[in-house]
């Protein structure tokens, strides 16, 4: 990077909520916020949005019948750009919007292919609303950007890939804002089978059902979660930015299969040095991916161990609290970094072995990394 970004505004609709101040609250409770639901006549734990943002999705779909037919990622979306919008520092003049997700349309996927396989014939609305563009271009519509406006698809790191092209198209010069993010709504049958197929969804009644950054769990305990986030970003920062981007990191690793992550973590080895190597201060803390399965909470920590050795940040992980919302869930740990960093407060994982905490919060490193091993890491400080 030649200069840092600016995060000029943030905004997210999670299982902890929508606003700063409720999102922090749930943050300082040592308590998860998942539910039980059914689907295919099956049980699951998972990570729902919270009553009152549901109420919002509905009158979102009401106000305007073109909205009626958008999958509820893209309605997750539309209404986390309206709550960016409203944030102090949003600024969209000459602005591009990048919004990815690794699943896209899987409500409506699901729906009109169980339509076509019952009937032989496929909705009108089953193409246009199923692209993984949707996201992207209905959000723009809704903010009135004359764009450019992408989305994309890079697993579960996607959302912090979206903050990487937004860096491009800056220090291009092509645009001089730029808004960045992810979108899922993953709670659908065939979704949460995929995941149980794998086996690493989480199974067990525990107190804590998701282990995030326990190493003495002896089963995968991942839950998956509904979530968007956006950020809002500029190449000039001020007094008014929520944070900086003062280094990022991007890699991948040689794919063994599909779902390959090495036990060493060589992709987030090369991410994080790559997002570190030009600052000479000391890093503070690391907001971990740590899915909470047995191999990728491993090599996550492996990583941690070759780069730092002994002298290692503290480090930390919500998804044991919100679940992962995959292509969504590194811009959450982007949101956790910039509350901590405001409160100088250092949030733990209660259950956790890993409980050091920095004397100070000026500089957390935050990391994301998907199937195939693609990893991106972001050096995020205090202005």
């Amino acid at each position: 990077m030649k200069n840092p970004i600016s995060i000029d505004a943030i905004a997210s609709i999670s299982p902890l909520g929508s606003s700063a101040e409720e999102i922090w609250n749930n943050y300082l409770q040592d308590s998860h916020h998942f539910s039980k639901i059914t689907t295919t006549e099956k049980s699951w734990w998972a990570g729902e949005l919270p009553e009152d943002i549901n109420n919002q999705l509905l009158e979102l779909q009401q106000e305007d019948s073109r909205y009626r037919h958008l999958d509820r990622s893209v309605l997750m979306a539309i209404l986390t750009g309206r709550k960016l919008k409203n944030e102090p520092g949003y600024d969209n003049s000459n602005s591009g919007l990048n919004i990815g997700s690794s699943r896209g349309a899987t409500e409506l996927f699901e729906k009109y292919h169980k339509e076509f396989i019952e009937t032989g014939k496929a909705s009108t609305y089953s193409s246009p609303t199923t692209t993984l563009g949707n996201i992207s271009s209905w959000t723009a519509q809704d903010l009135q950007l004359e764009g450019p406006e992408f989305s994309h698809s890079i697993t579960c790191s996607t959302g912090m890939h979206s903050i990487l092209n937004a860096i491009a198209w800056l220090e291009s010069g092509m645009r001089e804002n730029f808004i960045a993010g992810g979108s899922e709504a993953p709670l659908t049958g065939f979704t949460l089978a995929q995941m149980d197929a794998m086996k690493i969804y989480a199974q067990s009644d525990d107190e804590y059902p998701c282990k995030s950054l326990d190493m003495e769990k002896q089963k995968n305990s991942m839950i998956l979660s509904e979530a968007a986030g956006l950020l809002s970003l500029s190449k000039n920062p001020s007094a008014k930015s929520q944070a900086v981007i003062r280094g990022i990191g991007y890699a991948n690793e040689e794919l063994k299969h599909g779902a390959s992550l090495s036990r060493e973590g060589f992709c987030l080895q090369k991410s994080m040095k790559m997002a570190i190597k030009n600052t000479s201060e000391e890093i503070d803390a690391i907001v971990m991916h740590a899915p909470g399965t047995i191999g990728g909470d491993l090599a996550e920590v492996n990583a941690v161990k070759a780069i730092f050795g002994n002298d290692q940040p503290a480090i930390t992980s919500n998804k044991w609290k919100t679940g992962h919302s995959f292509a969504t869930s590194g811009i959450l740990n982007i949101q956790m970094a910039i509350l901590m960093i405001q409160h100088q407060q250092f949030i733990t994982v209660p259950f956790s072995k890993f409980q050091k905490k920095p004397r100070q919060l000026k500089n957390i490193l935050v990391n994301s990394v998907g199937f195939g091993g693609n990893a991106v890491s972001l050096l995020i400080s205090a202005n």
